[in-house]
């Protein structure tokens, strides 16, 4: 499980790259639930919840981008 902190003091560059590594795990564990392969069935909420911890930093400096005034 990733906090929040660790998000934060990432850059959105490096924060799409894990939000693209989590999707790819996210898929490999549904794929794995769905043929009766997987074990830690918990994983699937721990990913699920780490994407949207990242997608909300990122639509969180989305925000605060676009409400600054442009001088």
């Amino acid at each position: 499980m990733t906090k929040i902190a660790d998000i934060r003091a990432k850059t959105p560059d490096e924060l799409q790259t894990q939000l693209l590594d989590l999707r790819k795990e996210q898929f490999n564990l549904r794929f794995q639930r769905a043929t009766g392969q997987l074990e830690a069935t918990g994983r699937i909420k721990l990913v699920r919840r780490d994407i949207a911890r990242i997608k909300f930093v990122l639509s969180e400096r989305r925000r605060s981008a676009a409400s600054q005034p442009t001088a």
